[in-house]
């Protein structure tokens, strides 16, 4: 396989265990929610109260811990069951999703799917707050801990980037439960989830490697199996990204050892614009299918994708039913169950058995990532595409095939 490192970074400064799945290349697990139920929280300390199906809201803080986020107004909110705030369920949860925000159909939408469902399933109330920049993690990590009104019985920090502050953070609030997404604090009073993100990323690549050899013309693309170009638009380049291109780098090169896959990073996971230029550049330049790992960047890349006439893949949710209107481009998604690590977090803490100190960590085996096939191009895979995705999972499982974790070029 031969990697096309392309380095340029599009840079736009943005203000920024109930694992259940099917086998294999699955459909409908991973989808976007639509439900309209309000959080219902009894109180606003430290972060803007959500109403859960709004997406779009924006919590802000500045440089100092005295200054405040932007609060909605919480009075007379009614809970799940159509209650009032005033009789709000007595546990609650405060949120602090990864830069981006709410709304990005992906990551932090698959964590705001989980605190949902626990609204729905065990009668909490959650807080949202929506940092603009990684030095405004520790202050909310700091504000939902000293908050007395409500006092948050869990606070799930979601995404690598809150490392960092919760190690400063988690020490000084010894009886606050913390629980993270994407990295490891290791303090008694914090549950960290991880995720082989490099083992669902080999799926997609594979299931790309395989495709891009084969003429393939299905809602508003198709392939070129003349030009055997794939591509990948990551969001930020750290090592957790990374992690996304090594697995479908090497998925490619499963299928096809020649096949070429183009790479380029945006800098930011909320710049479509950005995205949207770097997978132009690749469709231009011979792709004719490719995955991002770019948060809400990646809207851009199917941007791309319908305007190319070629495809694309989602990542952490199931695109093609949370960006529906893309779903004629997106033969797949990536998708890490992020929702569920963040309901176990919470059903955890509701049964007293938090699991503090430990790590958990989600693959292929139980379904914390998998791919799944598009809602409307899923039909049109070849049979044998699906067959020799499925039996490379198994083999991963396994340990027949050992996915590298960092990229070939490095």
């Amino acid at each position: 396989m031969r990697t096309n490192s392309d380095r340029r970074r599009f840079l736009r400064i943005a203000g920024a265990a109930g694992l259940a799945g099917l086998a294999g290349c699955t459909s409908g697990d991973g989808s976007e929610s639509t439900e309209t139920e309000e959080s219902g929280s009894g109180g606003n300390d430290g972060a803007e109260t959500s109403t859960a199906g709004t997406e779009a809201s924006t919590s802000t803080v500045g440089e100092t811990d005295a200054e405040t986020s932007t609060m909605a107004d919480t009075e007379g909110a009614e809970t799940a069951d159509g209650t009032s705030s005033a009789s709000a369920p007595e546990m609650n949860v405060g949120m602090i999703y990864a830069k981006g925000g709410l709304g990005d159909k992906s990551f932090n939408d698959s964590a705001n799917r989980g605190v949902k469902r626990a609204v729905e399933e065990i009668g909490v109330s959650f807080n949202n707050a929506q940092p603009e920049q990684n030095s405004d993690f520790p202050t909310f990590q700091r504000r939902f801990a000293q908050s007395s009104s409500p006092a948050y019985d869990l606070i799930c920090t979601i995404g690598f980037a809150q490392v960092s502050g919760l190690t400063e953070v988690a020490p000084n609030f010894p009886d606050q439960k913390f629980m993270l997404v994407d990295g490891v604090v290791e303090e008694s009073n914090v549950a960290s989830y991880t995720f082989k993100e490099h083992q669902g990323s080999f799926q997609v690549g594979h299931l790309a490697g395989l495709l891009t050899t084969r003429e393939v013309s299905a809602g508003a693309g198709e392939t070129n199996s003349e030009n055997t170009t794939v591509g990948f638009v990551g969001g930020e380049e750290v090592p957790l990204i990374k992690r996304f291109q090594a697995g479908y780098e090497a998925g490619v090169a499963h299928a096809n050892e020649e096949a070429t896959v183009r790479v380029a990073y945006t800098g930011s996971f909320a710049d479509p614009g950005a995205g949207k230029e770097a997978a132009v550049s690749m469709y231009d330049n011979g792709a004719d299918i490719v995955y991002h790992a770019a948060g809400g960047s990646g809207i851009g890349v199917f941007q791309a994708a319908q305007e190319q006439g070629r495809y694309a893949i989602g990542v952490d949710s199931d695109q093609s039913k949370s960006s529906s209107q893309f779903a004629d481009v997106i033969l797949a998604s990536m998708v890490k169950r992020v929702d569920n690590a963040v309901f176990t977090s919470i059903e955890n803490v509701a049964n007293d058995s938090f699991n503090g100190g430990e790590v958990t960590t989600l693959g292929l085996e139980g379904n914390g990532v998998e791919a799944v096939y598009g809602t409307e191009l899923g039909s049109a895979i070849p049979e044998e595409v699906k067959q020799a995705i499925a039996q490379s999972r198994e083999r991963i499982i396994a340990g027949e095939i050992e996915v590298p974790t960092e990229p070939s070029g490095g």
